[in-house]
């Protein structure tokens, strides 16, 4: 009689596990998602692909999801996600950048909801193409004054039926639209910024028996956006 085959030895316990399937930290999302901003600004990636690309980055879970992402791009440059082994000697520090050390920017919802209440959103925080805002008998107030633009372009899309929302914009982007107002408001103080490459800013939607309002807040400059002016660091 045939012995059947003898099943494959388990792996060990404590067996290694490969670079690729390991957790990636936020750093290393934070990292590749900086190696695309710089392909968007040189116009190796399009909106399209440069939205899909960061929002594949800030959802991956392991490095192995990451390594992709900027697989294509020059700017690759063998990204190395492995940490030196302990007891191992530190690198030497290099200079300590000038002033307070900014702390990386939220990832936030597209959609604002504030129902017989308020939402607000403000300090670092990063905005992509679209965001939605919906007040029923309540308030949203948006503050993208210390935001991180990841698009050229951003869409805000307002809905406001016995409620307000209120929308602060830098001083040197550009701000555009206007909405219908039904028993109610709908004032967008529309600019145009002097750099051609600034991000701007669209609002649209409805206003019923409430009102939207949006405004440049002067004194406050957008300092970080994706699309850097051409021949400018």
């Amino acid at each position: 009689m045939t012995k059947p085959a003898a099943a494959p030895p388990a792996p060990p316990a404590h067996a290694p596990v490969a670079q690729a399937e390991m957790r990636a930290s936020d750093a290393d999302r934070e990292r590749v998602a900086e190696l695309l901003r710089d392909a968007y600004a040189e116009g190796r990636l399009d909106v399209e692909e440069h939205a899909e690309r960061i929002e594949a980055a800030y959802a991956a879970k392991t490095l192995g999801e990451l390594v992709p992402l900027t697989r294509d791009l020059p700017v690759h440059r063998e990204i190395s996600f492995e940490k030196p082994p302990l007891g191992a000697p530190e690198p030497a520090a290099g200079p300590r950048p000038e002033g307070p050390v900014r702390l990386p920017a939220r990832n936030e919802a597209p959609t604002m909801l504030a129902v017989f209440g308020g939402s607000s959103r403000k300090g670092r925080w990063r905005v992509g193409s679209h965001l939605r805002a919906v007040a029923i008998f309540g308030g949203v107030e948006i503050d993208l004054t210390d935001a991180v633009f990841e698009s050229p372009e951003v869409v805000i899309d307002v809905v406001a039926i016995f409620g307000g929302v209120e929308i602060k914009v830098p001083e040197n982007v550009s701000l555009h639209g206007g909405g219908v107002g039904i028993f109610g408001g709908f004032d967008v103080k529309e600019q145009t910024a002097a750099d051609p490459y600034a991000p701007v800013v669209r609002v649209k939607g409805t206003a019923v028996f409430g009102g939207c309002e949006a405004k440049p807040r002067r004194g406050k400059k957008l300092k970080e956006w994706v699309r850097k002016q051409l021949g400018a660091d």
